[in-house]
């Protein structure tokens, strides 16, 4: 008797050249429910619907199916136990040597801001988990395929084995399986939460993902690691295309995501860029072209910037490109590159290059690691707005200063605790980053700014407790500050600015970034 396959495919991908591969080449029959048995009929694939196989109609709308003791006895169906193999024979069930299943995308319905709850309720699968984790269990007798990623890969086995699938391949197939039947639920839960949840985050979490890529090492070559991808819809980074260059490691996806939300800051409409070396930003630059501001960008602190990471709000242009190439970098990110661009930065063969068009998108929460648990927290995604801010000070800021102070206070965001940052033409030229204490960090941005500082602007990213940053900002010859304020001894730092003729304004919002 042939070998019999269950063919029941939400995702389409490859199935009617696999389904045909498996008929013509290993003679396989073939049983299909609802729409995957349409498009193999129409393929001219010879194939038997479910509701044939059973006798049993698709009821309710479709939501019953496979649920039938012929589908599930020949899945779970044990070929070396007497009793069941005496079962199936009682009730004309045939052994299923495949499994063939993938799911409802439930994620992609759920990311649809506008899809409702009837909507979302639709798309969660019955059937298929059902089948996936009974022939996952029955691994021993038969295989199951959850992706079309293993269509190949099923082939390659049966062409090298003569016909048969290694144990190993089938124990491997049924963890791939119970992984994705997992991180589907997960999500099903995770949506449930939410739109029950009275906090802005939910009495339970939790995080799952599927191995992306193996990485070389972590921080450090002694550190293993890997990269997954959270969910079945390949956002973010792993949604990003890789153009040119080496293998991405740990330290440069970590540093690249640091890049994307600096740059994520700007209007994509006037161009900037942003140059980091361990997720710290060595320089930050809005500019009239690209170019322009990647170059200031760099000059900020060129030293610094040998060996960093540049992220760009617009696409790579060939003056941009020339421009990339002068350096060594490890990685550039940009939403775009037009083809001149990439003849040029071909020329760096080793330099990687990604595109992510969708920069602006960013996390809903940040997760962090410890010791029996995690630390979960909602995005710093504050949209800030000037007309909430105060000037705190006698002396009022002019509009350009006003331009200026939301410039330094964006980077600043994005500086490690405590943090201070002085710009001048919207330009970093002068970044203090993770010390423990602010004057200290104020002392390394103005040291590193030093000319540059006369005339410019400084932000911190937490209050002053003391008027002495203030006073050592004065003599530098900062002429304008922004802070979050709420310090107790607020009118100590406000006084010193008063006295000094300097602009102060307060946001009102913290920005600490451990």
């Amino acid at each position: 008797m042939k070998r019999l396959a269950l063919l029941s495919v939400s995702d389409k991908t490859g199935i009617v050249d696999f389904a045909r591969q498996l008929v013509s080449e290993f003679e396989f029959e073939l049983i299909s429910s609802g729409g995957t048995a349409k498009i193999l009929q129409d393929a001219g694939i010879a194939v038997t619907k479910v509701s044939d196989y059973t006798g049993s109609p698709e009821i309710l709308g479709g939501r019953v199916k496979t649920l039938h003791p012929r589908i599930h006895g020949g899945i779970l169906g044990r070929r070396d136990l007497t009793s069941d193999v005496a079962d199936m024979e009682a009730n004309n069930i045939r052994a299923i040597d495949l499994v063939v299943v993938n799911l409802y995308p439930f994620e992609q319905t759920i990311a649809d801001p506008n899809c409702t709850l009837a909507e979302a309720i639709e798309k969660i699968d019955i059937g298929g988990p059902a089948m996936l984790r009974a022939s996952a269990k029955n691994f021993a007798n038969l295989t199951v395929l959850s992706s079309p990623r293993y269509y190949d890969e099923y082939l390659q086995q049966l062409r090298a084995e003569n016909g048969a699938i290694s144990l190993a391949f089938r124990q491997k197939m049924a963890g791939a399986t119970f992984t994705l039947t997992q991180a589907y639920d997960r999500a099903i839960s995770a949506y449930f939460a939410r739109i029950n949840s009275e906090k802005e985050l939910p009495d339970y979490y939790s995080i799952a993902g599927c191995e992306l890529q193996s990485l070389r090492y972590g921080e450090n070559p002694h550190q293993s690691a890997s990269w997954y991808q959270t969910g079945s819809i390949a956002t973010g980074w792993a949604g990003a295309s890789k153009i040119q260059g080496k293998e991405l490691s740990y330290n440069n996806l970590v540093d690249l995501e640091a890049a994307r939300r600096i740059i994520a800051e700007f209007d994509p409409e006037k161009p900037a860029a942003a140059v980091l070396k361990h997720t710290n930003p060595c320089g930050v630059a809005v500019g009239k072209t690209l170019s322009e501001a990647y170059e200031n960008a760099f000059n900020a602190d060129s030293i610094s910037a040998f060996g960093g990471i540049v992220a760009l709000n617009q696409p790579i242009d060939s003056s941009t490109a020339t421009a990339l190439t002068k350096t060594f970098l490890e990685c550039v990110v940009a939403p775009g590159c037009d083809e001149a661009a990439k003849e040029i930065l071909a020329a760096k063969s080793k330099l990687r290059v990604l595109l992510l068009p969708e920069l602006q998108q960013g996390l809903k929460e940040t997760v962090k690691a410890i010791a029996g648990g995690l630390l979960v927290q909602t995005a710093d995604e504050i949209v800030e707005n000037t007309e909430k801010w105060q000037v705190v000070t006698q002396k009022q800021p002019t509009p350009e200063q006003m331009q200026e102070l939301m410039f330094a206070w964006k980077v600043a965001k994005h500086v490690k605790s405590n943090a201070i940052v002085v710009t001048k033409n919207l330009t970093t030229v002068g970044v203090g980053a993770g010390q423990m204490n602010r004057v200290g960090a104020a002392k390394i941005a103005l040291e590193q700014a030093g000319d540059k500082a006369k005339g410019g602007t400084l932000a911190s990213d937490g209050f002053f407790p003391f008027d002495d940053s203030v006073r050592t900002a004065a003599a530098a010859g900062i002429t304008a500050i922004v802070q979050p304020g709420g310090s107790i001894r607020d009118k100590d730092s406000i006084k010193a600015a008063d006295e000094l003729g300097l602009v102060m304004v307060t946001t009102g919002t913290r920005h600490f970034l451990h």
